[in-house]
């Protein structure tokens, strides 16, 4: 029986051996992690990770091939295949700092590995890492090897939130990069066989360890990209009279584009994007490629210009000031149909915002107040490290109250902004709002959910990015 064990239950290694254990009913599959809390949480009946899907197969399967643990040592000392899905977070100080990945907690997981292992194994990279960290996983396992033969696989993950079981049901591609000697063919044979029992063979790609390695920051930056483009525009299409969404249409049935990724909005986030684009900027510097490393910079560049963009548009449409004005924020997380604050918009427009003085009421239907207050007081970085290692409960940010309803955020507010693209805002009874607001009332969508003639036929004075601007808007130019 083959034996699988992952170190890291996160949003990665939870689903992908959750789905390995569900396909693969003879391959026992084990999750650990050193915090007890997060294992309770995965042996319970409330999941840590709220994906669609993911309740029934870890209900299904738990206890029978898929376990969850805290001794580590265990069962990375009985596994054959190890994968390691831990944190790599930005570096926040030292060498490369703002835009190095910080591998401490990858180096700990590669020495344990040689500390404890009594049996040749096979280790996957399984994180968003750097190009060549699996040369250095390499070294330190050789130099530490006892005897004992290791395999470095690059198995990188391509999931998208809220949609992550689908995903691995279903993959675009699995791609395994390993070295080209027999005993790497080898390896890559044994990882190819687990994904064989589900995926069809044409769409298990194998490459070397460095373009496996690369293909997943290259596949981040597209997507980024691509946002950032579409925003780009957007901002064009402000000052002429385009709009935004028809450009993007046209453009997208252009088959050799496509039309996905292409909605503009106040900007990207997530935990990947702009923690992978700025490894891919530092690894380009650190390759003497400054030209390289500038392009790719530019994408998060317009994506900051189009957070503030967004925040000047509010402040100046209301006077020049928002101080002391109840400003409703309408979703926190960074997309819809999760409850993942990592990166998102709406923290630099709700510090933007604070920053002038305004009072703000957020409303999110996946968020907690908890997480929305330690967000706001966190410094850039922070969240990616391990809660043991951040600060300590944070002074909540008094200008801020979080609502469990979208009616009360809105109540005797000046303004609405519209920061995540939840179903549930295109049903609102925007007249009720409305009529529950001061007056001039103002609605900012940074997502384009709502029709913006509909609302100005209530009386709102609307923004909608990329699209023509109200009147009242012509008038009082955002100044960037």
């Amino acid at each position: 029986m083959v034996k699988i064990c992952c170190i890291g239950a996160g949003y990665v290694g939870g689903p992908t051996m959750a789905v390995i254990a569900f396909k693969c009913p003879s391959i026992e599959v084990v999750v650990v992690d050193i915090s007890a809390t997060r294992i309770a949480a995965w042996n319970s009946e409330q999941l840590p990770i709220y994906e669609p899907g993911l309740d029934e197969i870890v209900k299904q399967c738990r206890g029978k091939n898929l376990f969850f643990s805290t001794d580590v040592e265990k069962y990375v000392r009985e596994a054959d295949i190890v994968f390691v899905s831990v944190n790599t977070p930005t570096k926040t100080r030292g060498l490369g700092a703002g835009k190095a990945a910080d591998l401490t907690y990858w180096e700990s997981a590669a020495r344990m590995i040689a500390d404890v292992s009594q049996s040749d194994k096979i280790v996957v990279e399984k994180s968003t890492v750097p190009v060549k960290t699996a040369e250095a996983i390499e070294k330190i396992l050789t130099h530490n090897s006892k005897g004992i033969n290791y395999q470095i696989l690059s198995n990188p993950e391509f999931l998208a939130e809220g949609t992550a079981i689908q995903d691995l049901f279903n993959p675009d591609r699995v791609l395994i990069g390993g070295r080209e000697t027999p005993e790497g063919q080898k390896a890559i044979q044994a990882l190819k066989n687990v994904y064989a029992h589900w995926v069809p063979e044409e769409r298990i790609l194998t490459t070397n360890l460095w373009s496996a390695e690369l293909s997943k920051l290259a596949a981040n930056a597209f997507l980024a990209q691509r946002i950032s483009s579409v925003n780009a525009i957007s901002a064009l299409c402000e000052a002429t009279g385009a709009n935004v969404a028809e450009v993007a249409y046209a453009v997208g049935k252009d088959s050799r584009i496509g039309p996905k990724f292409l909605n503009a909005s106040v900007g990207f986030g997530g935990s990947c994007f702009q923690k992978d684009i700025l490894n891919l900027v530092y690894i380009c510097e650190c390759n003497g490629l400054p030209e390289v490393a500038n392009y790719w910079k530019q994408v998060i560049k317009i994506n900051d210009y189009q957070k503030s963009r967004f925040v000047n548009r509010v402040v100046a449409s209301m006077f020049n000031t928002v101080s002391g004005k109840k400003i409703a924020i309408l979703g926190f997380a960074f997309k819809k149909d999760t409850g993942d604050t990592r990166e998102t918009p709406a923290i630099d427009v709700c510090k933007g915002l604070i920053g002038d003085k305004a009072k703000i009421s957020i409303y999110d239907p996946q968020v907690t107040e908890d997480q929305i207050q330690r967000n706001l007081a966190m410094n850039k970085f922070d969240w990616d490290h391990p809660i043991h290692l951040q600060p300590m409960s944070p002074t909540a940010v008094k200008e801020v109250s979080v609502t469990w309803d979208a009616y009360e955020a809105t109540k005797g507010a000046h303004g609405v902004c519209i920061l995540t693209e939840w179903d549930e805002f295109k049903k609102l009874d925007y007249a009720k709002i409305y009529d529950n607001m001061q007056k001039p009332a103002f609605i900012f969508d940074g997502r384009n959910v709502v029709d913006p003639e509909k609302l100005r036929e209530i009386g709102f004075i609307v923004y909608s990015i990329g699209k023509p601007l109200d009147p009242w808007l012509k008038d009082m130019p955002a100044v960037a």
